[in-house]
């Protein structure tokens, strides 16, 4: 049995100062540990209610999710916190049908959920602009205050800046005059950052643009120094770091390069609370950290985007990148020679490629997507790419419902953390992912990430730790350097 999972497993009190008081405070954490969002309710309300609860903070997986299903987990979710209890919910951009997050944004406001988790955000949009500004106010001292968070997940630096700059003064005056905000909120707005809180996306399941850690977040923490200089502003800004965040060693290095909170996304889709069906999680569990690859985005086919998913036990990335080569290569479905579509029909399919179309089809005209129709008829490369893309959102209503009919269509996200995490745990209680509940995984994760820096620390200064400073932000750097000092000099 690997002992270091369980060793001390009630509280270490040291875990608790891993990362930025600023950033539990902020939140009313006890540790500095995030469940990040996972699409279609995976990053389910009984995921976050277990977050809360243990005084971490989870976001509802709100993508792919009909609004009513939303609205019914807020409530649930609302229900079972207490006022003091944090939890959030996640809000994807959505550049086709800019509606669809307006609408999610008013629903937020309606039930007063003050903090979201922006995804796939390129640029800032009226949506996210109005929930940030409409929660300014300023306290009887007169300082201005934010009762709307945004927890950013970026992957680029020119996002970050967006985000750790002002809303837009054209965002921020569209708003105003259609009375969404007050006029005292649009003048604070150029005080405050989007978001206070930015959370550095490194090479990760799902949609990735795979980063490397160690580049991305150093970069990003020189950019956030020249961004708070340029605005001075008065609330720190917080950096975390997710993506291939499943052990204590790679928690740990997160904390040591300076991160303020870690995230993590893979290791809990294989969980009690997940909403990913049980044969998914089996196939989740038996995973290793080379059994991921990477294959088109369904969602933004035509870019060229990536996710990172399972293709142990599956076909899916083989057939997704060869869709998208047939897509390079090929200018229409009439010019795909008669074997391949053949092949696609009767393989990937399972259905007409005409067929595919008329469904399409049904699918925009339902959204009133009247325009995207009239473009892909006038276009048939588009009008491929439309009927290329339904096999992405079979493929994931697929091992979503968890039937085992067609398993080897399964788009399944995930990333090398899970099967480093299986690897941690094996022998143990939890390498069943029965026994595996969000808020135990996260305990033990801290805990154990808090004896792995003891342990390194010892190691590299020859002495313990104990009864020393506080692990804040990991180690402060004067104690740090006065030991470096004494070893060298």
């Amino acid at each position: 049995m690997n002992n270091d999972v369980f060793e001390g497993s009630g509280d270490d009190p040291q875990a608790r100062l891993l990362g930025s008081p600023a950033f539990r405070r902020r939140y009313g954490l006890r540790y500095a540990y995030v469940a990040g969002a996972m699409y279609r309710g995976i990053a389910s309300a009984e995921l976050v209610i277990r977050m809360g609860r243990a005084g971490m903070i989870g976001y509802l997986g709100t993508g792919g999710l009909p609004i009513a299903a939303v609205e019914e987990a807020i409530r649930t979710i609302q229900a079972s916190l207490s006022p003091d209890e944090p939890y959030g919910l996640n809000l994807l951009a959505d550049y086709d049908v800019p509606d669809s997050e307006r609408a999610m944004l008013e629903l937020y406001l309606k039930y007063g959920v003050r903090c979201i988790e922006a995804a796939a955000f390129m640029r800032m949009t009226p949506a996210l602009v109005r929930f940030r500004v409409s929660g300014l106010y300023r306290d009887v001292q007169g300082e201005i205050r934010c009762a709307h968070r945004v927890l950013a997940k970026v992957s680029r630096v020119e996002v970050a800046e967006a985000f750790m700059s002002p809303a837009p003064p054209a965002i921020v005056d569209a708003l105003l005059r259609e009375g969404a905000i007050t006029a005292e909120q649009a003048r604070m707005a150029s005080y405050v950052p989007m978001s206070h809180d930015i959370c550095v996306e490194a090479d990760s399941g799902g949609h990735t643009d795979g980063g490397i850690p160690t580049v991305l977040l150093p970069a990003m923490q020189q950019l956030r120094q020249t961004i708070v200089k340029r605005y001075d502003y008065r609330e720190p800004i917080c950096m975390g770091l997710a993506g291939g965040i499943g052990t204590p060693a790679s928690a740990g290095a997160a904390f040591a390069m300076g991160a303020d909170f870690v995230l993590t996304g893979s290791i809990n889709q294989c969980t009690v609370e997940s909403g990913a069906a049980d044969a998914v999680k089996t196939m989740l569990q038996q995973a290793g950290i080379h059994d991921m690859a990477y294959a088109p985005a369904g969602d933004m086919f035509e870019l060229g985007a990536r996710v990172q998913v399972l293709k142990k036990g599956v076909l899916f990335p083989m057939r997704a990148n060869k869709l998208h080569a047939l897509y390079t290569h090929y200018e229409s479905l009439e010019d795909l020679p008669a074997a391949v579509r053949s092949q696609l029909e009767q393989t990937y399919f399972k259905r007409s490629l005409d067929s595919i179309w008329d469904e399409a089809v049904r699918y925009l005209e339902a959204g009133g997507r009247t325009k995207a129709i009239a473009s892909a008829r006038a276009s048939p490369k588009l009008r491929m790419a439309r009927v290329f893309r339904w096999y992405f959102a079979y493929s994931s209503r697929l091992a979503l419902s968890g039937s085992t009919q067609d398993q080897a269509n399964f788009q399944v996200h995930t990333g090398p953390a899970l099967g480093a995490f299986n690897q941690w745990v094996k022998g143990t209680p939890l390498e069943d992912w029965r026994q595996r509940h969000v808020d135990t995984i996260a305990l033990a994760l801290m805990n154990a990430t808090a004896r792995y820096l003891r342990a390194g620390y010892e190691r590299l200064f020859g002495e313990s730790t104990e009864g020393g400073p506080a692990f804040e932000q990991a180690m402060p750097v004067e104690w740090m350097t006065d030991r470096i000092e004494r070893r060298v000099g």
